[in-house]
């Protein structure tokens, strides 16, 4: 990986039958092209470990792991061995399997905090699942959710409340309320403000800061003395944080949980988890209140996906996989701390988060965030091996990959630096990376040929 990677000539023909044949070119809006910069990798081919091959058969060091699903690395050997004998015995029946039990033990074994769980295959449907819940328990329309937080599901409920609220109801928009997060005031006017009224409240434990003045115990009290359920979206922070997920490290017992991402390494499977005299209003018991239709997919259980959660909660429990995200994220942040100071670069480029879950921020000449510089210091990195949408990295980052990655950064800073005196244009090739949640496209994904030919 020492010569720059320039060549994605396999990529750029793919891009246009993408495009013509997937709205976006992709199936996930933050894997899409206007996320990346011109020079980059279109389509992976495959990976391994913490690397990763793209169609033309340049080798990258991944960072992100599949936005952050693929936390013990891609193609792990002991979950494909799980999932490949599971395989061999069918993966859809007319009935549950037997490893659907397994699956929730291992599971609940995992979470303590929680006392049923139900198995989905992605994070929205397990928030979605959440959200029906609360309103069903409580007989209330409204939802709460942090408006720091990024992202919680693709359903109407959450997306009405982003730029891309097209198609959306305004009715249904009205239902979602914001609060800030770590601000306690702004989640106790919500309750003044509509009392009797909210079903639940969700939010991230952590986005990397801790939560202060014992913000998510008094969040949950708060939810508690007005009726409402305490919602805690665990994708990120559930194994990263700490094995039990966040609620276990911060100490904090939810109503309702929810957990995808590393839950199966990769492999589609996502979980709802709470208290039993919530959850069991899904069940077939006799409850005296009205049935919840909570969750029900056909393929929510597919035996293969259960057995790569299973694998991969026991490796979790018994191997030193967070230590590992620590220890490699810390080394990380420590040796791009060096580099930017070596260049002058340390208010305009810093490494932010959790150590187990790094990302960075890119900022211009004014100090203020920019999407240009963010395309111009992913275009860098990429030259020189590194795909690093994030810092997030697995459990198969080595230290050598740390150390190249650092050397990549520090290559990076240097046409940085240049942006910075001589303008982020000069050196970028193409147009800027784009923000997902915006209203309109501007205008079509240029294909890099196209670009690169106007650019001279």
């Amino acid at each position: 990986m020492s010569t720059l990677i320039e060549s994605f000539e396999k990529s750029d023909q793919l891009r246009g039958p993408a495009h013509h044949l997937i709205p976006g070119g992709a199936h996930t809006y933050a894997k899409g092209d206007d996320q990346y910069p011109v020079l980059s990798p279109g389509f992976i081919a495959r990976g391994l470990g913490s690397h990763i091959w793209d169609v033309d058969g340049n080798e990258y060091i991944e960072y992100g792991m599949g936005n952050r699903a693929v936390g013990l690395g891609h193609a792990y050997a002991p979950v494909l061995e799980a999932v490949t004998r599971q395989l061999q015995r069918g993966c859809n029946f007319v009935r549950p399997a037997d490893i659907e039990v397994e699956c929730a033990e291992t599971f609940l074994e995992t979470i303590p905090t929680a006392e049923m769980v139900k198995f989905c295959k992605d994070g929205s449907h397990a928030t979605s699942g959440a959200v029906r819940l609360a309103r069903a328990v409580t007989g209330r329309d409204y939802i709460a959710r942090c408006s720091d937080h990024p992202f919680f599901s693709t359903d109407d409920w959450f997306i009405g409340t982003t730029e891309m609220n097209a198609g959306i109801p305004q009715a249904v928009q009205e239902l979602t309320l914001g609060f800030k997060y770590n601000d306690i005031a702004s989640v106790k006017a919500l309750f003044e403000n509509h009392p009797g009224k909210i079903a639940g409240l969700i939010l991230e434990a952590s986005r990397g800061d801790d939560p202060e003045n014992n913000f998510l115990h008094e969040v949950r009290n708060l939810c508690h003395r007005n009726g409402a359920l305490f919602i805690l979206d665990e994708m990120i922070t559930g194994f990263r944080w700490h094995v039990g997920g966040a609620q276990q490290f911060y100490r904090i017992e939810p109503d309702l949980s929810c957990f995808g991402k590393a839950l199966g390494n990769g492999f589609s499977v996502s979980a709802l988890a709470g208290k039993r005299e919530f959850m069991r209003l899904g069940g077939l018991e006799e409850t005296g209140k009205p049935r919840v239709f909570l969750l029900s997919t056909t393929h929510g259980a597919e035996t293969h996906a259960l057995a790569a959660a299973i694998a991969t909660m026991r490796i979790y429990r018994n191997e030193p996989v967070i230590e590992h995200l620590y220890d490699q994220g810390q080394a990380l942040r420590a040796g791009i701390a060096q580099a930017t100071t070596r260049h002058g670069l340390s208010a305009y480029v810093k490494v932010t988060g959790r150590a187990c879950c790094l990302a960075y921020a890119t900022l211009d000449q004014d100090r203020a965030p920019s999407q240009a510089f963010r395309t111009l210091f992913l275009q860098e990195t990429i030259k020189r091996g590194i795909l690093m949408p994030s810092l997030v990295v697995s459990y198969t980052h080595s230290e050598e990959d740390v150390a190249r990655t650092i050397n990549a950064v520090d290559g990076a800073l240097g046409v940085y630096k240049q942006a910075l005196e001589n303008g982020v244009e000069n050196y970028l090739v193409g147009r800027p990376s784009d923000v997902v949640f915006r209203r309109f496209n501007t205008g079509p994904v240029a294909h890099r040929q196209l670009e690169r030919a106007s650019n001279g």
